[in-house]
């Protein structure tokens, strides 16, 4: 699993929840139901100073697990992604790629 913080852009339900994304120049669709949760943020070493009413987003961050397949490709092969997105601005980022290569079959010679 890798853990970085990649920007990636997300069309998502009207409901909020991701449908497909763009990623590295490849285009994927979400091909399972979405699992949300929130986790702590470290607000007080990221954050000087919390503006007056900027509790939601501040102290806990939204975090979606999705299964993507490529859009363009037959291959069956899904990816786990961990996404986040900020709620102040909306913007995604891609934090986690779970599995991206242990389900790939050894080519044979």
């Amino acid at each position: 699993m890798g853990m970085f913080s990649e920007s990636v852009d997300v069309v998502c339900t009207p409901s909020g929840q991701p449908l497909k994304l763009d990623w590295a120049g490849r285009h994927y669709t979400v091909c399972a139901e979405p699992v949300r949760w929130f986790e702590r943020r470290q607000w007080w070493a990221e954050e000087q100073r919390a503006p007056l009413g900027s509790g939601p987003g501040l102290v806990d961050h939204e975090i979606w697990r999705v299964q993507v397949r490529r859009a363009d490709s037959p291959d069956p092969e899904s990816l786990t992604l961990d996404l986040t997105r900020h709620v102040g601005s909306g913007r995604w980022r891609l934090l986690r790629i779970h599995d991206a290569l242990l389900h790939r079959k050894p080519e044979s010679a």
